[in-house]
């Protein structure tokens, strides 16, 4: 069983990451239980988006940007689109990358203290660097479950120390309300969560570990646990943010500081732990993902160890802490991101749909009517979304 783990705890790994903490600290704090609707969608939206991006990678053994470079025959039309693709990607993953190393950086805060807080963005950026040069698939599969593992550890039990009341959390699970100014706290939940470089990453990471048909069971299964699993750890967050009384928490560490005076200072090093985890497996992912786009739309071709690989990764890596070190605001980059995400999730979104209902590249394993209903759905909410956040950014909303 553990060795069908692999892809599946990547993608959570990589959604996971400081910008759901914070949205969902956020959610917690400002509307209590009432939002976890939102996040359970979100996860529903992510395991179909991301199913379907699997077993395109089984399918086709190639990636989703391979995928629609092949299917897309006219060559101004291709490039074209290859070209908003990569860039929306490569540009959009190094704002992250920055956010990540930020959140990373205020784990090592809550542990260490701010005595050597400039090291920190450096101390990470290094660890990732380290992490994704052995370009060992495998090292890099155990490392990520170590760290998810620790940091499912450390949300569950904050969570379960506030002892919440679980007919309040039933209710905010499947009753939907959208409370007064809640609703780009709606689109951050949506928007942290269905990340539109999994699904470049999901469908190339399957490619490398299962080879045929017969796998996409197995798949499946690693797609659904995970993403649940990993559902699970932002639904906990929000919950242990429903804890604290005060409105003024506004990040993570506040939020330690508010359970510091029930459970002492145990509580900042369990959200320490956990944001130290979040920050570095986003850490890695994101310039991954971002290299394995750029593999796709240039052909290269090329396995972990490539330079031209590495050096796509180094390039993200070494900005994001570049940003950090030179006093670039993390929250103006993470709101950056999110602009990227808006707009890139849908476009992602259509042409993933595109693909996976033709008959040439899918066969008999492409959607169902089902699937497409559920995909269409998921689509138009994206789209929605999106465009709240454009409207949003204008000042228009």
């Amino acid at each position: 069983m553990f060795k069908k783990v692999g892809p599946g705890v990547l993608v959570a790994a990589a959604f996971i990451g400081p910008g759901t903490v914070t949205a969902c600290i956020l959610a917690g704090v400002g509307y209590g239980y009432t939002l976890l609707w939102a996040m359970l969608l979100s996860i529903i939206a992510t395991v179909v988006l991301q199913e379907m991006s699997a077993r395109l990678g089984i399918v086709t053994q190639k990636g989703l940007a391979d995928v629609i470079k092949q299917e897309l025959r006219t060559p101004w039309l291709r490039n074209t689109v290859l070209a908003i693709i990569l860039g929306a990607i490569v540009i959009g993953n190094a704002a992250y990358e920055a956010g990540n190393i930020g959140g990373g950086t205020l784990g090592l805060e809550a542990i260490f203290g701010e005595a050597h807080i400039s090291y920190y963005p450096l101390v990470i950026g290094l660890l990732a660097f380290v992490l994704l040069y052995l370009g060992s698939y495998k090292i890099l599969e155990k490392v990520f479950v170590f760290l998810v593992i620790i940091m499912s550890l450390s949300f569950v039990l904050t969570a379960a120390i506030t002892q919440p009341n679980m007919l309040e959390v039933l209710k905010g699970l499947l009753v939907p309300t959208v409370p007064t100014d809640s609703i780009l706290t709606i689109i951050a939940l949506v928007g942290t969560t269905v990340v539109p470089y999994n699904l470049f990453l999901h469908a190339s990471l399957v490619s490398e570990k299962w080879k045929s048909t017969a796998d996409l069971k197995a798949a499946r299964r690693d797609t659904f646990v995970a993403l649940v699993l990993g559902g699970l750890v932002s639904i906990c967050i929000i919950i242990s943010a429903s804890a604290i009384q005060s409105t003024t928490v506004n990040d993570v560490m506040d939020m330690a500081k508010g359970l510091e005076p029930l459970y002492g200072s145990a509580a900042k090093y369990f959200m320490g732990i956990g944001l130290f985890a979040a920050g570095i497996t986003s850490a890695i992912t994101a310039p991954l993902a971002a290299a394995y786009v750029a593999n796709s739309c240039f052909g290269w071709k090329a396995d972990l160890k490539n330079i031209k690989f590495r050096l796509v990764w180094m390039l993200i890596l070494g900005l994001g802490v570049f940003f950090l070190s030179f006093g670039i605001k993390p929250i103006e980059i993470i709101k950056f991101a999110q602009i990227a995400n808006g707009i890139l999730l849908p476009v992602i979104a259509v042409f993933l749909l595109w693909v996976v209902n033709r008959v040439s590249v899918m066969g008999t394993y492409k959607n169902t009517k089902f699937q497409n209903i559920i995909g269409i759905v998921i689509l138009a909410l994206s789209i929605l979304l999106g465009a709240k956040s454009i409207l949003k950014v204008f000042g228009l909303l």
